[in-house]
């Protein structure tokens, strides 16, 4: 007699959040996506970049000894970042996962369950929010997308924008002082989130501080800023957010 075997295969289904710009490419994260560390990447290369340090193959002259000595002072402006702002990760949850893709224009969906704190990247002022979601399924894209959102204006002088919102936070309106780390909000997939729990996450120059919903969303990628942030790291973006603006005179 023969004993007949059957086969099964799995099938993955790849869901593309194409419609909020979705991490392009990226498959559908289970109901409890897995946590991955990004920095984890990066930390053999800039070990090797630190200590690619040249030596000195001569003996330097007084003179140039006392220059090397000499640190430099960082600008005003700089100085006051470094000391003022403190900058944490934007989901206060355990499980979180986020890609460095995303498709139309730089930003950032972080995926994780729906109702995870969604908090204050840096102390700030918040610049806009929406409490309705107003998003119809098949029209253009516009400042409907996000849902429920909020956009704070860091005292660094970035942009931050959380939209897929389920909840705003009660006492959450233009003009609040915030802190960094305070609750904003609830995640969520209100708009045009195909239906998966995510943060939509951009990083922006204020530029019209209201209204500019394409800058709003995201003009400069924020997964290096991220991974610094997860793990307790200050990375700025700062320098990088000054460079679009001036080059893109604020024009997405």
């Amino acid at each position: 007699m023969r004993l007949l075997r059957t086969l099964s295969g799995l099938t993955i289904a790849a869901v593309c959040l194409a419609g909020c710009g979705g991490a392009g490419g990226s498959a559908e994260p289970a109901a409890t996506p897995k946590f991955v560390d990004p920095a984890a990447q990066s930390s053999s290369a800039e070990s090797a970049a630190t200590s690619a340090a040249p030596a000195a193959s001569a003996p330097a002259s007084p003179s140039a000894a006392a220059s090397a000595k000499a640190k430099p002072k960082p600008s005003a402006s700089e100085s006051a970042v470094t000391t003022s702002v403190k900058y944490v990760f934007p989901v206060d949850a355990s499980n979180v996962d986020w890609s460095n893709t995303h498709s139309k224009y730089p930003a950032t969906d972080i995926f994780v369950n729906c109702g995870e704190d969604f908090v204050a990247t840096t102390s700030g002022t918040v610049l806009e929010i929406s409490l309705t979601d107003r998003y119809v399924e098949g029209n253009p894209d516009g400042p409907n997308n996000g849902g429920l959102s909020v956009s704070i204006e860091g005292d660094d002088g970035v942009r931050y924008y959380g939209s897929h919102l389920s909840k705003v936070q009660s006492g959450i309106k233009p003009g609040v002082r915030v802190k960094g780390g305070q609750l904003l909000g609830k995640t969520g997939k209100t708009g045009n989130s195909s239906g998966v729990c995510h943060l939509h996450y951009g990083i922006s120059p204020p530029c019209a501080k209201t209204g500019d919903w394409k800058v709003r969303r995201g003009v400069v990628w924020p997964y290096t800023y991220l991974a610094s942030w997860r793990k307790g790291g200050q990375k700025s973006p700062v320098a990088t957010v000054a460079t679009w603006a001036k080059e893109n005179d604020c024009k997405a």
